[in-house]
């Protein structure tokens, strides 16, 4: 696994699936707000004039010379929770981005956010 400054640093490049097939450019990262590690990225996917965010999990992701592999299918990731390239995640649309993945999503003690854009 990579440290989440390091990541952060990848902003711009190409993601790519486990299979190799670009998928889009990576936005940003979110972290887990109970442990502050890498937990989502956004990618930049669509044509020009439709550009959106989706969201893709970062366990498993691995990086290689000027891209991010992550652990999930292009289907998968491109038919994931989106939002505008200038949006944000409304925390009422977090559980849904979690089950895309069959992450576990839970909302911290005091029902916070799990996710925090980094």
């Amino acid at each position: 696994m990579f440290e989440a400054a390091d990541i952060r640093e990848w902003r711009g490049h190409d993601v790519v699936d486990n299979d190799g097939h670009r998928i889009g450019t990576l936005e940003s990262v979110y972290v887990d707000t109970a442990t502050d590690q890498p937990s989502f990225a956004t990618v930049t996917v669509g044509l020009p004039t439709r550009r959106r965010l989706v969201f893709v999990p970062l366990a498993g992701a691995r990086v290689g010379p000027g891209y991010l592999q992550v652990a999930h299918p292009k289907s998968q990731v491109k038919n994931a929770p989106a939002i505008d390239t200038d949006g944000e995640l409304p925390a009422e649309d977090e559980p849904a981005v979690f089950a895309r993945y069959e992450v576990e999503y839970a909302r911290g003690a005091s029902g916070e956010r799990r996710l925090a854009r980094r």
